[in-house]
């Protein structure tokens, strides 16, 4: 497999647990209801299913973060990790009827755009003796 197939395979999946894991929470505590200190509330997050959507969501998601770590350079890596925040706002419009505010808009903007610019100057580096990807 090619070094670019295997990171849009690998941050694709990345992006996919990291937005199902808050779409899951956001359903638990939509499920839940408001926030008590109570037994009676816990039970209710507890047997919740999207909870555990959540679970599977974040266990993915660190065996997929573990894998592309060990083959991709870490700035890159760590700035395209938070590309969820900008699959997770579109979501939210899109799932729950959520509305974007401009400064919203911008701030995913900024996020894609600094990937974009970490993942060219990462590119311009003279390649190192690193193991490539499986």
């Amino acid at each position: 497999m090619s070094t670019r197939r295997f990171y849009l395979i690998g941050f694709g999946a990345l992006m996919l647990f990291d937005t199902v894991t808050q779409l899951c929470f956001k359903l638990a505590s939509t499920h839940a209801g408001e926030f008590m200190p109570s037994l009676t509330w816990l039970r209710e997050v507890f047997f919740n299913p999207w909870i555990y959507g959540a679970v599977v969501g974040y266990i993915g998601a660190f065996i997929t973060w573990m894998t592309l770590l060990k083959h991709a350079p870490v700035g890159p890596a760590f700035a395209a990790s938070h590309l969820e925040i900008v699959t997770v706002l579109i979501v939210s419009v899109l799932y729950f009827g959520e509305h974007l505010t401009l400064l919203q808009v911008f701030g995913a903007f900024l996020i894609v755009a600094g990937i974009v610019c970490l993942s060219r100057s990462e590119a311009e580096q003279p390649k190192s003796d690193a193991e490539p990807p499986p």
